[in-house]
């Protein structure tokens, strides 16, 4: 492992970075008519159009400190902790690596070894991730991250029991496909999304490869990057 990514993933060990839970509601007393328990459902309904969808506890727009705060990683190894980065879209723009200074973070979680860092597995549903993803973003003058972005690549199987249990807790997907440059119009990839008044929730198969991809995002995504561009250019001008 690269020396100034094991400085950066001992800093971050030794600060623990790890997730913060979302606020559970506490159950209300058990109900015994049918209109209590049709106005708490419908009042459930309305709670999770309007806040942002999240991953196993984890909301989309939840900033990088709270992200730190809690005790409950996501991944495997048990031991595992996130380790973050300057995410390759500030790179891109010229941003030092290995770095949290920076309008961008991504993070994935890892292991320590004997031998150095390891990858760990994100766990989707109950399985191990082929690969995964968070990325957040400092915008509009603000000083804190904020989580704009979740991303994996999980087996089909995982992917099919995923899309109903989703669907039981979010109702049925808008399904649809999804025409790449390999792919040809007959054999568009197999897309289904969730959406609410802030965020999505987008699951597409891969037939090629067995796999799918499983992304949850903020509303607009590209004004997030675009201001993140924009900041990043302005700073640049005002330094020189």
């Amino acid at each position: 492992m690269k020396p100034q990514l094991l400085v950066c993933a001992l800093a971050l060990a030794a600060g623990v970075l790890s997730l913060t839970p979302f606020v559970t509601a506490h159950a209300d007393p058990i109900l015994h008519e049918t209109g209590g328990s049709t106005s708490k459902a419908a009042d459930q309904k309305r709670r999770l159009r309007d806040l942002p969808f999240e991953f196993r506890g984890i909301p989309l727009g939840i900033t990088l400190n709270e992200f730190q705060a809690g005790a409950t990683v996501r991944a495997t190894p048990v031991d595992s902790v996130p380790v973050c980065e300057t995410d390759v879209i500030a790179g891109s723009l010229g941003m030092s690596l290995k770095t949290r200074e920076s309008l961008t973070v991504a993070c994935r979680w890892a292991h320590q070894r004997a031998n150095g860092w390891a990858l760990s597995q994100a766990v989707v549903d109950g399985t191990p991730a082929q690969d995964h993803m968070l990325r957040f973003a400092r915008v509009n003058g603000q000083t804190d991250f904020r989580l704009y972005e979740m991303s994996f690549v999980i087996d089909e199987g995982t992917a099919s029991d995923l899309r109903h249990a989703l669907a039981d807790r979010y109702g049925a997907p808008r399904a649809g496909a999804h025409a790449t440059a390999s792919t040809s119009a007959g054999n568009a990839l197999p897309v289904y999304e969730w959406e609410n008044a802030v965020s999505s929730i987008t699951l597409r198969f891969l037939p090629a490869t067995r796999n799918a991809t499983l992304v949850y995002l903020l509303k607009a995504p590209d004004a997030w990057v675009k201001s993140v561009v924009q900041q990043w250019k302005t700073s640049s001008v005002d330094a020189s």
